[in-house]
């Protein structure tokens, strides 16, 4: 007679949970690219939104757009201003509109902070990109100069220098050349 076969107990498993020390899972819903050409950003902060459910729907989805988005704080709070995210299809007459101020969710304390900076000649409020962090969507809202076109200039320039000894870095150490 053979011994019965051992069967995986619930400890082997792999839950679908995190475990304590890893950092929190994040889905990218929205990435700002242009942003990081346009401002040279000097400080970023994490900060919740205010939602309607159609909106979160529709971030769900996959659906928004960061491109003209900016900052603006007012005394005690900041919003989000030019923010596309479209309509969702399945909510009829609870449908929000898709270019609405929205409200950012951040301390006292980290308001002054920015209002404090964006003050200052020539800096702005940026989103960089938004995502879900537990389930919540955040906003990765950055303080940026604007660049002048040859400082944008300069820094394509740079990076395609680097880029190239990378790669002659690479290529030598493979043992050709």
């Amino acid at each position: 007679m053979a011994a019965p076969k051992p069967t995986k107990s619930a400890a082997s498993k792999p839950s679908g949970k995190a475990k304590a020390g890893d950092p929190p899972a994040e889905k990218v819903i929205a990435e700002n690219r242009k942003a990081r050409h346009e401002y040279e950003i000097i400080d970023t902060l994490e900060c919740g939104i205010a939602l309607v459910g159609s909106e979160v729907k529709s971030l769900r989805a996959g659906r928004m757009s960061l491109d003209e988005a900016y900052g603006r704080v007012d005394a005690t709070e900041v919003w989000l201003i030019g923010c596309d995210i479209p309509e969702y299809e399945k909510a009829n007459q609870l449908n929000h509109q898709p270019k609405r101020p929205r409200k950012l969710l951040l301390h006292r304390r980290e308001i002054k902070k920015f209002a404090s900076l964006a003050y200052e000649k020539g800096l702005t409020l940026v989103p960089l990109k938004m995502y879900f962090k537990n389930g919540r969507v955040k906003v990765l809202m950055g303080i940026g100069r604007g660049r002048k076109l040859h400082d944008k200039r300069e820094k394509l320039k740079a990076a395609g220098a680097r880029r190239e000894i990378e790669t002659a870095l690479r290529g030598r150490g493979r043992g050709g050349r």
